[in-house]
């Protein structure tokens, strides 16, 4: 019986998706591109779950994006609409970019291409030192349909950008974390545990807060910062109605007991 290409993993309220296609560089076969929506999907649906990892199996690739092979009619999977295919992966970006919890990628390799863009989707990103970056969509003649050419520049800067995206050539790990693409860089074997003790300290704060916060950054990044300052006088004004002294007082016990004990 073959593996399944996606693992799901639950430890409390940590969520961790492996893409599990080590041979094939963890490349979105049609098979965990569905298995990819339908965890997201069950995910959004279950409030027991707080933060999501995002990773690959494997050292040597993250993602290696679609699997062009299948594509091409190749894989076992046979002829496909390759067309389609390209085009509609906007969706399972969406799948993660629209969980109204704390996704964090773990790149444990290569992310090329619609791995990269799968890598964008998350909300923090940590890097393994064996972590390398490529947008090989000019190489393989294909337009980013995913998100990459809006999301680099704005994250990167447009020159960084645009000579990534129109050489395709690969950026190291640490060249990526001067450039702002990724949070931190950590040695291979600190690379989940790095990952969890960051997902440890946001299920440690307000779940309600966290998800409310995560939208009101995520609906001002796109937008000017005039606008994204009215998004956030709307959503703050939202809030204060929500809020009590005997809530107020909680949550100050909570922060106090957490500053003692670090």
């Amino acid at each position: 019986m073959s593996e399944p290409v996606l693992l799901v993993e639950r430890d409390a309220a940590v969520a961790t998706l492996t893409l599990n296609r080590p041979k094939a560089m963890n490349a979105l076969s049609k098979e965990l591109r569905r298995a990819l929506l339908e965890a997201f999907g069950a995910l959004s649906a279950d409030p027991e779950v707080r933060v999501v990892i995002l990773t690959g199996a494997g050292d040597r690739a993250f993602c290696a994006g679609l699997d062009l092979k299948e594509l091409s009619g190749q894989g076992d999977a046979g002829p496909s609409d390759a067309g389609r295919v390209v085009s509609g992966g906007g969706d399972l970006v969406a799948a993660i970019e629209g969980l109204d919890r704390p996704v964090i990628g773990a790149i444990n390799g290569v992310a090329i291409t619609g791995g990269f863009e799968l890598a964008l989707a998350c909300d923090v990103l940590v890097a393994s030192t064996d972590a390398r970056f490529a947008d090989t969509h000019a190489r393989v003649g294909i337009m980013p349909g995913w998100g990459l050419s809006q999301k680099l520049p704005r994250l990167i800067g447009v020159y960084r950008a645009k000579e990534l995206s129109l050489t395709g050539n690969f950026i190291g790990a640490e060249q990526a974390e001067r450039w702002g693409l990724v949070n931190r860089v950590v040695p291979p074997a600190d690379l989940l545990p790095t990952c969890r003790a960051l997902a440890a300290d946001m299920v440690s704060c307000d779940a309600g807060m966290v998800s409310a916060y995560k939208s009101v950054i995520d609906a001002g990044f796109g937008e000017t910062l005039r606008e994204g300052r009215r998004l956030e006088t709307e959503a703050n004004r939202a809030h204060a109605r929500t809020v009590t002294p005997e809530g107020i007082a909680e949550r100050r016990q909570r922060v106090m007991e957490r500053g003692r004990s670090q």
